[in-house]
């Protein structure tokens, strides 16, 4: 049997092709022309955000013109100002330096006589009151305790003197100065805070004011709360409530002793009193 030949013409596959490689080439150059171009949403996106950017710089210049112009409209006052804080600063800095600090130190070394009065009465029973008065007067042009309170009045030392001044002034039964004294004092101390309040209660009790006796003996007892202080003047508080006749408040300021300041001298044999003060409430 004769073979029939095929013949195959390449120029017919040949144009085929071409097609092919031309729409491959085409799509690869519309996929290059998109990459870099972009969507039309991400251009969208790129103006905003340049939009917003520029409102951000306006904003901030028109923020800054307007706070040149308004430091150019004040800056008399402002000049004026800084001009008076400076002045204050360097008037705070001369007193303390030249004037404060050498009265802090010379009111020290004057409170050292009268001191040495005032602390042997403190430890004696012998001619106290002579000391006291030397004390607060001082003697052989030497300063008294009066003397620094009115010159030095306003140092650490002055402030002291007050204190001892009425402690003076109490012990010598002059209870009305021992009260201005002791007034007068300032401290942040524990004890010596609770002692003054506590002494002028006292002195208002010796001139027969047992309503202001009982009013700084509860001052005194809250004075910054001590296992000392505390019980002690809360003790005296409660003894006065009752000569009062207020035995509530009285019973109140015994249990406040049991309840808080158990160990204490008071708080031992504190139930007595508390009983007492019930007891005199029932009747």
């Amino acid at each position: 049997m004769q073979k029939n030949k095929i013949y195959i013409n390449f120029k017919d596959i040949f144009p085929i092709k071409n097609y092919i490689f031309a729409h491959t080439n085409f799509d690869t150059e519309m996929a290059t022309y998109k990459k870099k171009g972009g969507t039309k949403k991400d251009k969208v996106s790129k103006i905003e955000e340049e939009s917003t950017t520029a409102e951000v710089f306006n904003t901030l210049d028109e923020t800054a013109s307007k706070s040149e112009q308004w430091i150019e409209k004040n800056s008399k006052p402002l000049f004026a100002g800084l001009i008076i804080i400076l002045v204050v600063f360097l008037g705070y800095v001369g007193y303390t330096k030249y004037i404060q600090e050498p009265n802090e130190k010379e009111a020290a070394d004057e409170l050292a006589y009268p001191k040495s009065f005032f602390d042997q009465a403190q430890s004696t029973s012998i001619a106290v009151d002579s000391l006291y008065n030397l004390a607060l007067n001082g003697a052989d042009g030497k300063y008294g305790l009066l003397d620094i309170i009115d010159t030095y009045g306003s140092t650490d030392a002055g402030n002291l003197a007050k204190y001892m001044a009425g402690i003076a002034y109490l012990k010598m039964n002059d209870y009305e100065n021992a009260i201005t004294q002791l007034g007068a004092f300032s401290t942040d101390d524990e004890i010596l805070g609770a002692l003054a309040k506590g002494n002028i209660g006292d002195a208002f009790s010796e001139i027969n004011q047992p309503e202001e006796a009982l009013e700084y003996y509860i001052k005194a007892a809250n004075f910054k709360s001590n296992d000392f202080t505390s019980p002690m003047y809360l003790f005296k508080a409660g003894n006065i409530a009752m000569d009062l006749g207020n035995y509530k408040k009285a019973e109140e300021l015994f249990l406040k002793i049991k309840n808080e300041y158990s160990k204490s001298d008071e708080g031992k044999k504190v139930d007595i009193y508390i009983n007492r003060a019930q007891l005199a409430t029932q009747k």
